[in-house]
């Protein structure tokens, strides 16, 4: 058996029942959900391992494959506060963080009276983030980042838990901008959604053109959330996990030595010190949904393609063969030993 890091101290007894506790959650999470979406069963599992691993998520997929639905329902079972913010081209900082307003009070005198935006959520959805202005995205990146926003030079915490979930539009790129690399590095995944299979489109369109859906039982509080989200950090890694997810994104940077020659003209930047460290706390949450008391190497294999995707930028040599970020990622994985 792998040794593990002596930074990393053994579950006890009371983590060892806490990860029980939470795969048990996990599966009664997955069998609500499934009461009103259809397939997606990968996703959910992202997703639940962003929020237990404390991160971000970018939901990548055409319209009209539920992604509002699925995050909304979501925020429904953990018993949390769901906002939606629509961005547009005109969306100003002050339309999600919020912003003073003069007001009269009891006794007619008039004061100005924070008034919080919808960021003040447990888990929002930025839906089509890439379609707000750079000084929109840096407002909403603030509050991703340091879990707080600055409104007239006030700051103002956030509660926790606290989770973005922004979508883009891989179709339509028209109007938009960009979100830069220092921006997608801050979101622990990437999960692409794709169109769902013959059976689960007519099972869609059974339940979505009948009577309204059905209320979802909440499954977990905040502070429930909270202790798992703890619960997450504290399960070991072994020595070789750390050593296997280090050398793992090294060789997607094709200016090092480590980098295989096929990738080189593929790649133009590779994955940086937060691709490894993502990959450890994804690693970590996967674990333990599945009521594993260590990490594994499958549980690193299955977080990293959403891990590291965004993270890597491909040549036009690689477009041009219509090699994507996921390929590249799929073969380095193929190709690297477990030990």
């Amino acid at each position: 058996m792998s040794s593990v890091s002596v930074q990393e101290a053994r579950l006890n007894e009371g983590d060892v029942a806490a990860i029980d506790r939470l795969r048990e959650a996990y599966r009664a999470l997955v069998s609500e959900l499934a009461r009103v979406i259809v397939g997606q069963k990968d996703t959910i599992e992202q997703l639940s391992i962003c929020l237990f691993a404390r991160r971000h998520a970018l939901l990548m997929g055409v319209p009209g494959l539920a992604k509002t639905l699925l995050v909304s329902k979501l925020a429904e079972t953990m018993s949390l506060n769901f906002s939606r913010i629509q961005f547009t081209p005109d969306l100003m900082p002050m339309d999600i963080t919020g912003t003073d307003i003069l007001q009269e009070n009891e006794g007619g005198r008039r004061e100005f009276q924070f008034v919080k935006g919808p960021v003040f959520a447990n888990i929002v959805l930025a839906d089509e983030i890439n379609r707000a202005p750079p000084k929109t995205q840096a407002a909403m990146l603030e509050a991703m980042q340091e879990q707080r926003v600055t409104v007239l030079g006030k700051e103002f915490h956030l509660e926790s838990p606290f989770m973005v979930l922004a979508t883009q539009n891989p179709v339509e790129q028209e109007g938009t901008y960009p979100l830069p690399e220092a921006q997608l590095d801050r979101f622990m995944s990437l999960i692409e959604l794709d169109y769902p299979n013959e059976e689960e489109e007519i099972q869609i369109a059974r339940t979505t053109t009948g009577e309204e859906l059905v209320n979802l039982d909440h499954l977990m509080t905040a502070d429930q959330i909270i202790e798992h989200q703890r619960l997450v950090r504290r399960v070991p890694v072994p020595d070789h996990i750390y050593a296997y997810c280090a050398k793992l994104v090294r060789k997607t940077r094709p200016t090092g030595t480590t980098a295989p020659e096929w990738l080189k003209p593929l790649v133009a930047w590779g994955g940086g010190p937060r691709a490894v460290q993502n990959l450890i706390l994804g690693a970590k949450a996967r674990a333990a949904l599945y009521g594993s008391y260590m990490v594994r190497i499958e549980d690193v294999k299955a977080v990293a393609p959403a891990v590291m995707t965004h993270r890597i930028i491909t040549t036009f040599a690689a477009q041009a063969e219509r090699v994507s970020a996921r390929d590249i990622i799929v073969r380095l994985l193929d190709e690297t030993p477990d030990a």
